[in-house]
């Protein structure tokens, strides 16, 4: 049985404003966290539960009719998984509108929200997105990179006793309920192989002929099922900065899948071994996963995260905010040949910092001004708003 890990967001203060969204992969533990660090809400309703579903589907009043039954005209409302019953918010609206009730819509999927064109309450209720496990939260566990690129940092995997069958079951009951429940897609199989791709490509540069060409499908599908990937959470995309004049930008997004573990898992990989390419990819993907989850924790537009890749070659894995560029190497020794892509931005002169994350032992601040800093080290910089 997992123990519970006290998680970053102050959810509470964000409902002491206005109502809100709270979108986060399956697991990620929203569910937990409404558990043990939010006030207990003045009425909690879950979708799952097949029985209030239909009510609420036959009878969206059903919800005005309870609070106004139980006396309830201000403090939290929970309603969970929402993305269910995306009629329902209708409902939500008129309420926001007439009551002091707060309420906390939780989901893992915002697709269904986007098909169905609900506005998501017109602004009045702000959003915010919940990750797996982040630094702050796992830095006194001693764990060390190849245990969360094994389990992943969903938190029943991290601190779980059989993340292997946890993950199996997991990337299981994603395609069940997320794909086939949904009926996102038609033909299983394929899609099956293109998470596979995915997984393999997870911090690549998006090739949609490429991919469609190994899975067997047209390049028109593949691009509908990367946006699957990213409307149902478990995968993002991070577009190129393109402001560079020296050298030509790249003009193609980047993906990524939202956990290391889950990516593992999915590649059908025992362990990461170190001094392997996929050990400097898994370490990218963990940066990214970080800083991520950093912007949005923080309150801060998650569109600010970019990357640059040269046509000529030249990349920095990270565009922070167009301030601060970030190259992410696993090696414990840094050379000049790591150094190229931030010295080739540099050139450009359009950021304020430049930073090389790796394994080294120490902090190092070279004479043309990039900074080395060992990764626990940009981490621990990074969450303390040092970065940016």
């Amino acid at each position: 049985m997992s123990r519970y890990i006290k998680r970053i967001p102050d959810i509470g203060k964000r409902l002491e404003k206005k109502s809100l969204f709270l979108f986060g992969p399956r697991q990620t533990g929203k569910s937990s966290y409404i558990k043990h660090q939010l006030a207990e809400p003045r009425l909690s309703w879950t979708l799952l539960d097949n029985e209030l579903y239909r009510d609420l589907s036959i009878r969206p009043s059903l919800l005005r009719n309870t609070l106004r039954a139980k006396g309830i005209n201000n403090g939290v409302v929970v309603l969970d998984e929402i993305q269910r019953l995306p009629d329902l918010l209708n409902e939500v609206h008129m309420l926001i509108e007439e009551s002091d009730v707060h309420f906390l819509l939780t989901g893992s999927s915002a697709r269904k929200l986007k098909k169905k064109g609900v506005n998501l309450l017109g602004g009045r209720a702000s959003r915010l997105n919940f990750h797996p496990l982040a630094w702050p939260e796992i830095k006194d566990s001693g764990a060390s990179l190849d245990m969360i690129f094994k389990s992943g940092l969903l938190p029943s995997a991290f601190s779980g006793d059989d993340y292997e069958s946890f993950l199996s079951d997991y990337v299981g009951l994603y395609v069940k309920e997320e794909i086939e429940a949904e009926r996102e897609v038609r033909n299983l199989p394929p899609f099956w192989e293109f998470l596979r791709i995915a997984a393999k490509e997870s911090g690549e540069i998006t090739n949609y002929e490429n991919t469609a060409r190994d899975v067997g499908i047209s390049g028109v599908s593949v691009r509908e099922w990367y946006r699957i990937l990213v409307d149902t959470l478990i995968g993002f995309e991070i577009l190129p900065y393109r402001k560079t004049k020296i050298r030509k930008p790249n003009a193609s997004s980047k993906f990524y899948l939202f956990d290391v573990g889950v990516t593992r898992k999915l590649q059908r990989l025992s362990a990461i071994e170190e001094g392997t390419a996929e050990f400097g990819r898994y370490f990218e993907n963990y940066i990214a996963m970080e800083i991520r989850s950093y912007l949005d924790y923080s309150g801060l537009d998650n569109e600010g995260l970019s990357y640059w890749h040269a046509q000529s070659g030249q990349e920095a894995d990270f565009i922070i905010k167009e301030k601060v560029a970030v190259e992410v190497k696993a090696t414990r020794r840094v050379s000049s040949r790591d150094l190229k892509g931030l010295k080739a931005l540099m050139e450009e002169g359009l950021m304020e910092k430049y930073i090389l994350v790796c394994r080294e032992d120490y902090p190092q601040l070279l004479d043309n001004g990039i900074l080395i800093l060992p990764y626990k080290d940009f981490l621990s910089d990074l969450w303390a708003g040092r970065i940016t």
